[in-house]
């Protein structure tokens, strides 16, 4: 079956960066358009940033564009996410989740598997 799991999250004052890393296995990767989400408490679960298998083709929210970066690494399984200038507002439980397939999507509905996610905790 598949798994993903994140790792990486922390806590840091703002300004700072954090880098997410989400390993894949139960599933041939490569085939896979993976995503980041994030839910802070009492929010909706929302898109952050998405790739597609070839990692040329990358999506962001607009909140986090020119501050946050997706890549993959397909040899290792493994989705990453760098954020740099960290604000208090992107503190969340960050997810990973994969689609098999197709264009980046923004709706978590879209995403067939999820991992357990990881605290990032930014204060001010």
């Amino acid at each position: 079956q598949v798994q993903l799991v994140e790792s990486g999250g922390g806590s840091v004052q703002a300004g700072g960066s954090l880098r997410l890393s989400c390993l894949a296995s139960g599933l041939t990767f490569s085939y896979y358009t993976m995503g980041w989400f994030r839910q802070a408490p009492g929010k909706e679960r929302e898109f952050v940033a998405g790739i597609r298998w070839s990692g040329s083709n990358t999506d962001y929210a607009d909140s986090v564009k020119g501050r946050f970066t997706i890549s993959r690494d397909n040899a290792k399984n493994t989705v990453y996410l760098q954020m740099n200038s960290l604000k208090p507002e992107d503190t969340a439980v960050y997810y990973c989740a994969a689609k098999f397939s197709g264009a980046i999507k923004l709706r978590n509905t879209d995403y067939s598997d999820w991992g357990q996610g990881t605290q990032v905790t930014v204060s001010s």
